[in-house]
């Protein structure tokens, strides 16, 4: 398989400027917990940044992300996914899963580990909102240089107690750094680091 074959089973990566790596993204309209919790007041996805803003609005935009969710199911998915995270990660190994977008199912996830365990040379990041999900798995079987946060659901409401590392949305006392750096990472790498438990990004 080569690179042009790839992009055309997975629907390609992303490349979200904030990032200091590639990433991979998914339509929210799919999302199945965020979709409920953009109706609710108060919640995180109730201003979703990626659902109908910014470059997310664009026909180019929505076509890859549709192209991606679409190829979910495809055979030779996770060893594409593979060959493209190797390739794009080379220079700078880290990346995030889901910059928009979650999960889809349990097969959706176990088809992720396979794909971070078939590129141990890059550090993967996941958020997600899809707490029924993980409470399916065993967290023995996550691999070792993946780091999942569970997603709080609610703008200031605390980390989640069920799973490691987490992550919240505050209107006060943040601490990622971004907002101080012209809105990326720089070198901050928080967000992949097991040691700290929680992330809290600042109300936007």
């Amino acid at each position: 398989m080569n690179l042009k074959e790839a992009k055309k089973i997975t629907g390609g990566l992303s490349d979200p400027g904030k990032m200091p790596g590639f990433a991979y993204n998914l339509p929210t309209w799919a999302c199945v917990v965020g979709t409920k919790l953009r109706d609710i007041e108060g919640s995180t996805c109730s201003g979703c940044y990626a659902h109908e803003r910014g470059r997310y609005r664009f026909p180019n935009v929505k076509d890859a992300l549709n192209r991606r969710l679409n190829s979910l199911n495809h055979p030779q998915w996770i060893e594409a996914m593979a060959l493209l995270i190797s390739h794009y990660s080379r220079k700078i190994p880290w990346f995030r899963w889901h910059d928009s977008g979650d999960l889809q199912s349990a097969k959706h996830l176990t088809n992720i580990f396979e794909v971070c365990n078939n590129t141990k040379q890059v550090q993967h990041w996941m958020p997600t909102r899809e707490a029924k999900l993980l409470t399916l798995i065993d967290p023995a079987v996550i691999p070792k240089n993946l780091i999942i946060r569970m997603s709080s659901h609610m703008i200031d409401q605390g980390p989640v107690k069920f799973w490691p590392h987490t992550s919240t949305v505050v209107k006060a006392g943040k601490t990622c750094p971004a907002q101080e750096q012209g809105n990326e990472c720089g070198s901050c790498r928080q967000c992949w680091n097991k040691d700290i438990n929680n992330i809290a990004y600042p109300l936007h």
